[in-house]
C-alpha cells in the first residue's frame, strides 16, 4: 500500500516532466527541426538530452502519437507526420523576405526590454527554464546542429523571465513568424567553420548578464545577438 501510494504521490512530477518534453518536441516538430517522416531519436537518446527517466519520455511520445504528430513504426521508431501550416494569432502568414524583415524590427524592439527585464526580475524558476533551452542548444551545437526549437525556447524563457505577460504573448503569437527565420538562419550558419559556436557564445553572453542581474548588460547582448542573426540571415554568414 505504501508503496503505491508513494507511486501516486510522484505521479504529478512525471507528468509535469512529461509536459515539458512533449512541448519541447512539439516546438521542435512545429519549428521544422525535425521533418515530415522523419525518425525523432530514440527513446533512450531523448531522455538523455531532456535529462529525464524513460518513462517520461515514453508519456511525452504517447501525447504527440494521440494528437497526431507522430506516428510509430513496429521496431523502427516514431516518426513525424506532415503537419498543415498553423497562422499565429494576431499575424499573417510570412509571405516573404519583407516579412522576415519587419520580424526582426519587431523582435529588436521587443526582445532586448524583455531581457532587461528578465535580468532585474527574474526568479529561479524562469532561469531554470532559460538554462534547459540553453543546455539543448549547447548539445545541439556539439553535434554540428542548429536546433531552432531549442533556440526559440531560450527566447520565449526569456520573455516570461521578465515578469511581464506581454512579452511573453507577442513571442507565443510570432512563434511561426520566428521559426521561418530560425530555420533559415540555422542554414546559413552551417555554411561558415565556427558560426554555430559563434551564436551560441552570444546566447551564453545573454544567459550571464540575466543571471548578474544586469539589464543594461541583456539588453546590449540580446540587441547585438538579433542584429546578428538578421544581418548574417540577409548579408551572408560572414556578415
Amino acid at each position: 500500500m505504501q508503496g503505491r501510494a508513494t507511486r501516486r504521490a510522484a505521479d504529478p512530477a512525471r507528468r509535469s516532466l512529461s509536459d515539458a518534453v512533449f512541448d519541447r518536441l512539439l516546438r521542435a516538430i512545429k519549428s521544422g527541426a525535425y521533418g515530415p517522416d522523419e525518425r525523432l531519436p530514440a527513446e533512450h537518446d531523448l531522455a538523455a538530452e531532456f535529462q529525464v527517466s524513460r518513462p517520461v519520455v515514453r508519456e511525452a511520445l504517447r501525447k504527440l502519437r494521440e494528437q497526431g504528430l507522430i506516428y510509430s513504426r513496429q521496431g523502427a521508431g516514431s516518426f513525424v507526420r506532415q503537419l498543415g501550416i498553423r497562422q499565429p494569432l494576431g499575424f499573417g502568414r510570412v509571405e516573404n523576405a519583407t516579412d522576415l524583415m519587419r520580424c526582426y524590427e519587431f523582435r529588436l524592439t521587443v526582445e532586448p526590454a524583455a531581457a532587461a527585464a528578465a535580468a532585474e526580475r527574474h526568479e529561479a524558476e524562469a532561469m531554470a527554464a532559460i538554462a534547459s533551452a540553453l543546455g539543448a542548444m549547447q548539445v545541439a551545437t556539439a553535434r554540428n546542429r542548429h536546433r531552432e526549437d531549442a533556440d526559440f525556447a531560450f527566447h520565449l524563457a526569456i520573455a516570461r523571465a521578465s515578469g511581464n505577460r506581454y512579452f511573453a504573448i507577442a513571442m507565443e503569437a510570432l512563434e511561426n513568424h520566428i521559426a521561418v527565420g530560425m530555420q533559415l538562419h540555422g542554414v546559413s550558419l552551417k555554411q561558415t567553420p565556427g558560426a554555430l559556436a559563434k551564436v551560441l557564445d552570444e546566447h551564453l553572453g545573454i544567459h550571464a548578464a540575466i543571471v548578474a542581474r544586469d539589464g543594461a548588460a541583456a539588453r546590449a547582448r540580446m540587441t547585438a545577438h538579433l542584429t546578428g542573426s538578421r544581418d548574417r540571415l540577409f548579408l551572408g554568414p560572414g556578415a
